[in-house]
């Protein structure tokens, strides 16, 4: 059975290549709304659902489609991917010395079952306090741009973040974990070989 990755995210790309899956990747085209008023977690798998789905309805064979949608919230304002670099300094400077949370909803449709399930993670992250100076070098180094909250954690964002609560690859993009609990409700084994 196919696999689809509905995303055009490296990281999650890149996550998928790590546990061996057997995967293409056809971009979603639906346009992120995180100005909806919905709660972290419901707005991420809503996200995750919309992008799969988009996907989903241009397949016409048997799929599993993945969809997954990240966010950061501190003090309950959702930070998304930064516009410029003036928006990548007021995210960092707002989450330096703090605590946020990172949560990913992943969602996983099967085209020709006609069914889909949905599930999210929620991670707790630390960033490090940060001077203007090191908010800008950061900045500088180009990799906040496309990142939700504006800071990558397995590239020089590491540098900053102090702590971590819960799923590393949640803060990346894709709980792999949680991912390999739902493909199991569609009969995928995300250990067995060749998957």
């Amino acid at each position: 059975m196919r696999i689809i990755l509905a995303s055009k995210s490296p990281r999650r790309k890149e996550i998928l290549q790590n546990i061996r899956l057997n995967f293409e990747v056809v971009e979603s085209n639906y346009e992120e709304e995180n100005s909806l008023s919905l709660r972290p977690e419901k707005l991420v798998m809503h996200l995750a659902y919309r992008k799969a789905l988009d996907v989903a309805e241009r397949i016409s064979d048997e799929a599993l489609v993945i969809g997954a949608d990240t966010i950061v919230v501190h003090n309950g304002i959702i930070m998304g991917k930064p516009k410029d670099n003036e928006d990548s300094f007021d995210m960092l400077k707002k989450l330096s010395g703090n605590y946020h949370h990172v949560f990913s909803g992943i969602c996983i449709i099967d085209v020709k079952g006609n069914r889909h399930s949905v599930n999210y993670e929620s991670t707790k992250v630390k960033i490090k306090k940060l001077t203007d100076e090191e908010i800008i070098q950061y900045i500088s180094t180009k990799e906040p741009a496309d990142k939700a909250g504006s800071y990558g954690i397995q590239g020089i964002g590491s540098l900053i973040v102090e702590k971590i609560e819960g799923c590393y690859f949640n803060v990346m993009g894709l709980p792999v974990y949680k991912l390999s609990v739902l493909m199991r409700d569609f009969g995928v084994n995300l250990l067995k070989p060749g998957v």
